[in-house]
């Protein structure tokens, strides 16, 4: 399985990332976000946490104009994997892989700390290893979590069963609980929580590497 992760002025995940990926047995290249092309043959493009560009203008605004994020949407276009976490969510919603955005946390303040998420569906590659109902221990670390999404849009990933993962406390204010959504053809997940920082036990949790594992699975057995 080979994967992609994008790195931007700012990106401060990737090789967290890189890390994650290798361990569940993934073949990964970094891409910097001035290449216009991905690797020949990649099957999961991940687009990792950290701060774009500074998060200049709005989170993920910049870098949803790299050159690479051309790459990557026509990636999504053929039905290749892409996992957007924290920083790499905000990208996926600027560039309009994903809907809806993120905004500053109800608080006002940059939240870092574990949090229990509630798995919402199994039905992805990437949650079906937990089970529907599934409680998981991930970390956070992010100023802009708070999920918006008009009405329609909120009752189109209820309906169509695209909420991954919800917030059993909501930290950041985010609408319906919504911690990750996948894409219509489940495919795409973007995800506030960190997986890659908790996918051993010394780490605090290894709640994440169960993500990665099925994720790489999925991809060889295709």
């Amino acid at each position: 399985m080979k994967a992609a992760v994008i790195v931007f002025p700012g990106s401060n995940c990737d090789r967290d990332m890189a890390v994650a990926l290798r361990a569940a047995g993934a073949e990964v290249t970094m891409v910097w976000h001035k290449d216009a092309a991905l690797p020949s043959g990649v099957d999961l493009v991940a687009v990792p946490g950290g701060f774009s560009f500074g998060d200049y203008l709005r989170c993920g605004a910049i870098a949803a104009k790299s050159p690479v994020s051309r790459a990557l949407a026509d990636h999504v276009a053929r039905g290749g994997y892409a996992l957007g976490v924290c920083n790499g969510f905000q990208v996926l919603t600027e560039t309009g892989i994903l809907p809806g955005a993120l905004i500053q946390n109800a608080g006002l303040k940059f939240l870092c700390k574990t949090v229990t998420l509630r798995v919402d569906t199994a039905h992805s590659d990437f949650t079906a290893p937990y089970g529907q109902g599934a409680e998981i221990q991930i970390p956070i670390a992010h100023h802009e979590g708070n999920y918006r999404i008009d009405p329609d849009g909120l009752a189109r990933l209820q309906g169509e069963d695209r909420v991954a993962f919800r917030y059993a406390q909501t930290p950041n204010g985010a609408m319906d609980d919504i911690a990750g959504i996948l894409s219509q053809n489940r495919r795409v997940l973007g995800m506030m929580p960190h997986p890659e920082r908790a996918i051993r036990d010394d780490l605090g949790t290894s709640d994440g590497a169960a993500l990665f594992e099925s994720l790489v699975g999925a991809c060889v057995a295709a």
